[in-house]
């Protein structure tokens, strides 16, 4: 598509295009710099847009993020339906959905702004296709932990949520600040309080799994 028709947009498949451009654009910078230092005006300068342009396709920034967000979550479900039909265990299970979120940082770097900031400043059209999707996937994935373990898929699809949020919470704090990062170095004792991404949220999640069935009869 020439730059032309790519401003003008008129047709519903330069249309798309633009949103996917804008979304690859987004994607890019947050991988680059972050998800926080990502700003509106950034991702329009990115894709050769004004900013008024980009709010035609997207009301706001966290509505970009959110739809980017809606993507990464299908592309986890997805990578750890696949690897969960081999674990014979909950702590299989467990090691399965570990290793594929911490295998996406950005993924986890989104998760980590969900409720604090991209559930911010959006429309409820953007919020309830957001919610209706990570309720989807998640009950995609408690059916597939529950054909592998003696979860039930509830509690399948409670070990994936918990995944997801002690990851978002887990991610930051294992990725200290240039301030932080001095610190920890400088400091071995402070260092052993920075938590090691992969291991902390396993340890957390093999917890949760053993403790989920105990509580059915509550």
């Amino acid at each position: 598509m020439t730059r032309s028709a790519f401003l003008r947009a008129r047709r519903p498949e330069h249309k798309q295009q633009r949103r996917e451009a804008i979304l690859a654009a987004a994607r890019e910078l947050a991988r680059a710099s972050g998800v926080r230092n990502v700003s509106l005006g950034a991702v329009a300068e990115a894709v050769g847009l004004a900013k008024s342009n980009i709010v035609r396709y997207f009301g706001t920034r966290e509505e970009i993020y959110l739809e980017l967000l809606i993507e990464e979550w299908g592309q986890w479900a997805e990578a750890a339906s696949d690897r969960l039909r081999t674990a014979g265990s909950a702590e299989a299970a467990v090691t399965v959905l570990a290793e594929t979120v911490c295998d996406r940082p950005l993924f986890c770097d989104l998760l980590s702004h969900t409720s604090t900031s991209l559930e911010h400043n959006v429309s409820v059209p953007a919020a309830r296709a957001f919610k209706h999707a990570v309720h989807d996937r998640l009950a995609e994935m408690g059916v597939a932990i529950a054909a592998v373990t003696d979860l039930t898929e509830r509690e399948g699809g409670e070990l994936a949520a918990a995944a997801s949020g002690l990851a978002g919470m887990l991610y930051p704090a294992s990725n200290p600040p240039p301030a932080l990062a001095q610190v920890y170095a400088e400091d071995p004792e402070l260092a052993a309080s920075c938590p090691v991404l992969l291991p902390t949220l396993v340890r957390a999640l093999r917890a949760l799994a053993a403790g989920l069935p105990t509580l059915r009869d509550e």
